[in-house]
């Protein structure tokens, strides 16, 4: 009987978790945390056989085994390795010097940068030679990466199917986890392009209990539902009896929390909308399932992207632009029609506004306020890279002071803020895209932006913004120390100059006048 090994991931598919043997496995995971209690969860899964060795890099192996109760797993062969491409190379030669892998189960916990330096040829051909000496000392190895560098690694290693036995992903995502698996081969056949949602207990991961799932019967029963505001059809009549139009977005969430597979049609006017139409999408979403359409029409410009992708993250499935005409928008409905939602939305929707909308400022800021607040948001990982706003240098039109130009300008939304520098109004206007710029300022300044300012410099990749602001911050005297803290933290150096000076004692001059001053001129 072929020999396999478990993750020992509790209540999902044993055609997922399971691992053959011979076979080269590969999970990439976001944080060390989660890889962490992955690898613990796997030990743990073989504790009835002490047919496992644990290999890791970056940290002693024994710190993972002191949580462990079972006192076999406490016997089991620890090795360290050294985070040097060479020690790769020689990965194979080196454990059979080392121990005899024949029929274990060899687990690699190792950062993604130890890979960081292998082209995709050279990691394929690494995975390559590997796999031929799993097979010829018939072992399964199971290697866990963690940290930055994963994105890249899923990138280089996505072709590779014909050489990995699997493939699969841990996505954190603020409560629970996303399992994605690209592909994953046992002895009864190969499963591909499964997702599904973990959650860390107390004896590891384990999976989605489905009895709380709506049956496939009750999920077709109200499948050709239409319910959407009334002003979305652009004062036509419902165009079917299947079309019901509701007063207001209220109603039609109310209505949409007796539904499980309709489709249902927000329409949105306003920017300060935006906030109760989220709460409405992620309550439906995260009560009814996966089975509704839940769609936005946007009827006027009000959406930005950071805008769009707080709705998509809270459940929405489409977000029809303004510029769409009632034609388009009717073809996109017919386009979504019997998906499933796939994504995951967070319980905590508060969790997931911070998380998308972490700078809840705007308006005027100090020049260390203001750089302090924008390097925060440049280190935001949830935000996508390159696309965390825009930053503009405005110089005034000669007659006119920075200050002054302040008064023509109004931010109205949170994250764009404004300081002066040098003469100049710099703002920062969060989830901006560049070719939205023009447009922003024509909202923000109540004048033309080419009549008030001479000149102007704009950044809009992530490595440009940081670099001006520690320019900026440099010439402004501000302390680097302050750039790595939060916009809400307090920093001593502000403390100190925030303080109350010593109050200044009058002193009495006596004034005279042109003669009386002469006489006072020595010669």
């Amino acid at each position: 009987m072929a020999q396999s090994f478990s993750l020992g991931i509790r209540q999902i598919w044993e055609e997922l978790s399971v691992m053959q043997s011979p076979g080269l496995y590969w999970v990439n995971v976001d944080r060390q945390t989660d890889a962490t209690l992955l690898c613990q969860q796997t030990l743990a899964a073989q504790a009835a056989t002490s047919q496992v060795a644990l290999i890791c890099s970056g940290e002693k192996p024994d710190k993972l085994l002191a949580e462990l109760a079972s006192p076999a797993l406490k016997k089991i062969p620890l090795y360290q390795l050294p985070e040097k491409k060479a020690a790769l190379t020689h990965f194979c030669d080196d454990l059979m010097r080392a121990l005899k892998p024949q029929n274990r189960l060899l687990i690699l916990l190792a950062h993604a940068s130890l890979w960081q330096t292998f082209t995709t040829e050279e990691l394929r051909d690494w995975a390559s030679t590997t796999g031929h000496w799993l097979h010829r000392q018939g072992c399964t190895l199971l290697i866990l990466s963690h940290g930055s560098g994963v994105n890249k690694l899923k990138g280089q290693l996505s072709t590779q199917h014909r050489i990995l036995n699997g493939l699969s992903s841990l996505q954190w995502q603020q409560d629970s986890a996303q399992y994605l698996v690209n592909w994953w081969c046992t002895k009864n056949g190969i499963n591909a392009n499964q997702l599904l949602t973990l959650f860390a207990g107390e004896s590891g991961w384990q999976g989605d209990d489905d009895g709380n799932q709506p049956s496939p019967t009750a999920i077709r029963s109200d499948e050709g539902l239409y319910l959407a505001q009334q002003s979305i059809l652009e004062g036509a009549p419902p165009l079917s009896a299947n079309w019901q139009l509701l007063e207001s977005n209220a109603q039609l969430a109310q209505h949409g929390m007796l539904t499980l597979s309709a489709t249902l049609i927000f329409a949105l006017y306003q920017s300060d909308e935006i906030d109760a139409l989220a709460h409405q999408i992620h309550s439906l979403r995260r009560q009814r399932g996966n089975g509704l359409k839940i769609v936005v029409r946007e009827m006027s410009a009000s959406l930005r992207y950071s805008d769009e992708r707080l709705l998509l993250a809270c459940g929405a499935n489409l977000i029809v632009p303004h510029v769409a005409p009632l034609s388009r928008f009717l073809t996109m409905l017919e386009g979504i029609q019997g998906q499933r939602f796939s994504r995951h939305v967070p319980a905590d929707i508060d969790a997931l506004l911070h998380g998308l909308r972490p700078l809840q400022l705007k308006g005027y800021m100090r020049p260390d306020d203001f750089s302090q607040a924008v390097i925060s948001l440049m280190n935001n990982t949830l935000l996508p890279e390159d696309g965390k706003g825009v930053m503009v240098a405005l110089r005034p039109a000669p007659g006119l002071r920075a200050e002054q130009a302040m008064t023509l300008c109004h931010l109205r939304r949170f994250g764009d803020v404004m300081t002066v520098v040098q003469g100049r109004l710099v703002l920062f206007l969060s989830t901006c895209r560049i070719n939205d710029l023009d447009t922003a300022l024509k909202f923000i300044f109540r004048l033309p932006v080419n009549e008030a300012f001479s000149n102007r410099v704009v950044w809009h990749q992530d490595v440009d913004i940081t670099s001006e602001i520690k320019r900026l911050a440099q010439n402004a005297n501000i302390p680097l120390a302050t750039q790595a803290t939060t916009p809400f933290a307090p920093r001593q150096s502000a403390a100190v100059a925030d303080s109350p000076q010593e109050r200044r004692q009058p002193v009495a001059f006596t004034l005279a006048t042109g003669a009386q001053e002469n006489k006072h001129v020595e010669p």
